[in-house]
């Protein structure tokens, strides 16, 4: 499925070795990591693989009792829900789940596409209904996301790019799609009526689909492709009014990339990489490239359009970042992709706003994680939680540690 390609989870990355190797978690469901004093929960306590969404797909009930992830069964893989305050599982969809997926909090629904249809099975009673019909090439693009008053859906495909998915390896695929000016579409659902409406059509790749967590008519989505090239996050109305673009691109090769809203909506997060250097000479840009860029976490105003950064040490930056519910902390799942980094960032972390940085605290140890795929860490809703997916004991499962500090070193 072309979603689940591009947001990482099968796509093949060549696994790094970490130098900060740690001894394997012990053969239990619960235990403290013996490098960070904090406790560790498995949530997915069942056979087989299980993982969670993309990193800014809502996986909660608004009460926050409630989380969905999706399992292997022998059938495919299913949606299943864990009670986060009993740790009881219940498979809750018969019908493939991939990618296309999101949690209407307040509806208490889990949102998802099969083939051309969209379902909504409610996750106390598991009975499903069927939202929409929509066109044959919407499963092969990006979604979903649901509106603030929980009406609208949102997604977005690149018409005829499942073909280079099969085509080409990983980073491949991202040049050759957004080089081939394929035609693109935003689009709405209206989860009441099942109507359909493209409000944003374009040759240019379009993703991250993501409506404000607070206005229900405000979507956010980015330009897609390599991503130093882009002028990349931008707004739009759910009519297709006000596009906007909320940031101009000042500097050649910075790179931004995984946006996401803050939770009242006043601002945008996103990753914001600087190159070292930004002349012309030819052998200075090489030296800058192989030392890497600076680091910040940043954030746009969505009204006044300022910026404001937060600078991290290399060895913190992360593949997603993501914020607490009360907007006041960060998440990293790290990135141990980089060779050059030796695996120091295999770590997951907790970050602070102190000045003009962020304040880094290691949460969990990701040593055992080969970053073929990203952890998609994310705050439960009382704020006490980081969960996160991982290969901690060979195969991936769905974890959560905790925020407060128990114990260890």
């Amino acid at each position: 499925m072309a979603l689940v390609r591009w947001i990482g989870l099968i796509v093949p990355l060549a696994s790094v070795t970490s130098l900060c190797a740690a001894e394997a978690p012990p053969a239990t469901d619960e235990w403290v990591d013996k490098d960070t004093g904090h406790r560790i929960v498995r949530l997915s306590r069942r056979e087989g693989s299980n993982s969670v969404f993309y990193f800014h797909q809502n996986l909660f009930t608004a009460p926050g009792d409630k989380m969905v992830f999706v399992g292997t069964t022998p059938q495919g893989p299913r949606a299943f829900t864990v009670d986060l305050r009993t740790r009881e599982i219940r498979q809750i969809t018969t019908q493939p789940v991939g990618g296309h997926a999101v949690v209407a909090p307040k509806r208490r629904e889990l949102i998802y596409m099969r083939a051309a249809d969209v379902f909504a099975t409610h996750l106390d009673t598991g009975e499903t209904r069927k939202i929409a019909d929509v066109p044959a090439h919407y499963p092969h693009g990006r979604g979903l996301s649901v509106s603030a008053d929980e009406t609208l859906l949102a997604g977005c495909y690149a018409k005829g790019e499942e073909e280079y998915y099969r085509k080409y390896p990983y980073k491949v695929f991202i040049r050759k799609i957004f080089e081939a000016g394929l035609p693109n579409a935003l689009y709405t659902i209206s989860i009441k009526t099942g109507r359909v409406n493209e409000v944003h059509t374009i040759n240019t790749w379009l993703g991250h689909v993501q409506f404000s967590p607070t206005d229900p008519t405000l979507i956010m989505f980015c330009h897609e492709g390599p991503e130093r090239e882009l002028d990349r996050i931008w707004t739009i109305r759910s009519d297709g009014t006000g596009l906007r673009k909320m940031r101009e691109r000042m500097i050649r090769d910075v790179m931004v990339t995984h946006e996401f809203w803050q939770p009242d909506g006043k601002k945008i997060w996103f990753d914001l990489q600087i190159p070292r250097y930004q002349g012309d000479d030819p052998t200075q840009r090489a030296l800058a490239w192989a030392r890497g860029p600076h680091y910040y976490l940043a954030s746009i105003d969505v009204d006044s359009g300022t910026e404001a950064r937060y600078g991290l040490l290399t060895q913190e930056s992360s593949w997603h970042y993501n914020v607490s519910p009360d907007g006041k902390l960060f998440c990293g799942g790290g990135d141990g992709r980089d060779p050059l980094r030796g695996g120091v960032g295999k770590w997951l972390y907790l970050f602070e706003p102190q000045g003009d940085r962020m304040k880094a605290t290691r949460l969990c140890n990701l040593a055992a994680h080969d970053y073929s795929i990203a952890p998609m860490v994310r705050f439960t809703p009382d704020n006490k939680w980081v969960v996160f997916q991982a290969k901690l004991k060979g195969s991936m499962q769905v974890y959560a540690v905790e925020v407060e500090r128990r114990g260890g070193r």
